[in-house]
């Protein structure tokens, strides 16, 4: 009863007429994302985060989930109509989903899509209700110790999850720690790495770091790539799957929930592995594996279920615990703590109307996406038609003016341009952006943490691996480090000796 209490008091937050008018702006916007090539959810919200510093923080956040998830919706019809992912985590939906485009089922494959993407989704922040009240329960047993071993395991995860290179990851990893010391420290109060800036004395800001990276990195490529968006000529009918879609579909929707939900709890799972995985399982249940990849629904439900379902449950790490589990939750986090928000354990007793707030919204989100997905489909499909020298420039314009908007600085701006070239090499030298961005916000608080822990140790590192949790964490982030270190050597060995004859 005191849970339907709280989900109770979360519905009246998300149903104020501000709350409910930004959450359906999210989703629209998501949607938007989504459907568009090349943007997706990071660089939309890295765009936006400034336009939410004048509202409450729990209305910011509600905008934010909603671009996020709303962006697995709308990457969907991209990839049914035109063969290009709207979004990392509609890849997989592109194999099937154009092949029923073809057959003249487009109207069925987004139908499936857009119905089994709510239905994995409402499942999914149901399972976000029922297992984060006692998992922050538990993590008030957390203290500094604990808190620095879990982090340092989330950037090991996440850099051995996200990319090809277990090195480049790290190497970004690393970069983001240094960038997240630069400013002020906030134990001893010495100034660092400011080059005599005073601009640089709060540190280097979250918004121009992201935009570059993502937004004026992205313009770059696109300046020397071209996209081929022929959308395939069909007419789009019959939007509500038949029973016999139905029947056919369900095990894989059920199968993608399930999936897309413990996979997007873990750092570095996220709905691009859940997808993935969900992909690849479903396969290996089918009678007829070999039929995947020509036009089979079970391979349009599952993936789009896995990532509508992981996206809802990333949000479980960090409202409880103040962990990211991939770099779109790093941006909610470092959006939270712009607001004066802490997230993790006291997240739910001294904020209590953020935590179910945001929870009661999606919800309510879920419902606004599956209303806006399946009646204006024709819109989705003319703005596919915008090209890219009318969208590019108004990306460098709210790039400009969200960064410098910030603080009144143009030495964010300056920054801002400056990542956006650092965000271009490491894509041409596939260094990945997510552990960066994620270091990045985590440095100030593994920081923060490890002193902590030796001032309550009074210098004894032993306090890392005395207490169980902390010494759990620990472990695991040596045992990814070893497997990461044997297999480089076994690939390196293996190039080296010479074959026989």
């Amino acid at each position: 009863m005191e849970l339907l209490s709280q989900l109770g008091t979360g519905f009246a937050v998300a149903l104020e007429p501000t709350n409910l008018f930004y959450c359906f702006l999210g989703c629209l916007i998501g949607t938007l994302v989504g459907v568009l090539p090349g943007l997706g959810p990071t660089a939309a919200m890295a765009l936006l985060l400034p336009a939410t510093f004048h509202v409450p923080p729990v209305t910011a956040i509600i905008m934010l989930a909603g671009i996020y998830y709303g962006a697995m919706y709308g990457g969907s019809t991209t990839s049914i109509l035109v063969n290009i992912p709207g979004e990392a985590a509609s890849v997989m939906t592109c194999l099937d989903g154009y092949q029923m485009a073809r057959q003249g089922k487009a109207g069925r494959a987004l139908g499936i899509s857009a119905f089994g993407s709510f239905i994995a989704g409402t499942l999914g922040v149901l399972g976000l209700t029922l297992m984060a009240p006692p998992l922050a329960t538990f993590a008030l047993k957390f203290g500094p110790p604990e808190y620095f071993s879990l982090m340092t395991m989330g950037l090991v995860v996440l850099s051995f999850l996200t990319g090809e290179s277990m090195i480049r990851s790290l190497t970004a990893a690393c970069f983001g720690l240094l960038l997240g010391t630069v400013g002020t420290d906030t134990v001893s109060g010495s100034v660092r790495f400011t080059f005599g800036l005073v601009d640089l004395m709060d540190g280097i800001g979250l918004v121009p770091l992201v935009m570059g990276l993502f937004g004026i990195s992205e313009v770059i490529l696109n300046l020397e790539s071209h996209i081929d968006r022929e959308i395939f000529k069909t007419k789009v009918k019959g939007l509500l799957p038949t029973l016999e879609d139905w029947i056919q579909a369900k095990w894989a929707l059920l199968r993608g929930t399930v999936i897309g939900f413990f996979l997007g709890i873990l750092p570095g799972g996220g709905a691009v592995l859940s997808s993935f995985v969900a992909y690849a399982v479903e396969k290996r249940f089918s009678r007829h594996p070999e039929r995947f990849g020509t036009g089979l629904i079970e391979g349009v439900a599952s993936p789009e279920a896995a990532n509508n379902s992981a996206a809802q449950a990333a949000f479980i790490p960090l409202l409880t615990l103040g962990l990211p589990a991939n770099v779109v939750m790093a941006l909610l986090l470092g959006a939270l703590i712009l607001h004066g928000v802490t997230p993790g354990p006291l997240l739910l007793t001294k904020n209590p109307e953020i935590f179910w707030g945001v929870i009661a919204s999606m919800y309510v989100g879920n419902v606004m996406l599956l209303v806006l997905n399946l009646p204006l489909i024709g819109l989705w499909v003319q703005l596919l038609k915008i090209p890219y020298p009318f969208l590019m420039p108004a990306i460098v314009l709210f790039c400009v003016v969200g960064s410098y908007s910030v603080a009144n600085s143009t030495t964010d701006v300056y920054l801002m341009l400056g990542f956006g070239v650092v965000g271009y090499l490491m894509k041409k030298l596939k260094f990945d952006a997510p552990p960066l961005i994620l270091a990045f916000v985590l440095g100030p608080l593994v920081e923060y943490y490890f002193k902590s822990a030796l001032m309550f140790s009074r210098g004894n590192f032993a306090v890392f691996v005395t207490r169980p949790i902390s010494l759990a964490c620990l472990l695991v982030t040596a045992a990814i480090l070893l497997v990461s270190i044997v297999s480089a050597f076994r690939r390196r060995s293996g190039g080296l000796i010479p074959k026989e004859p």
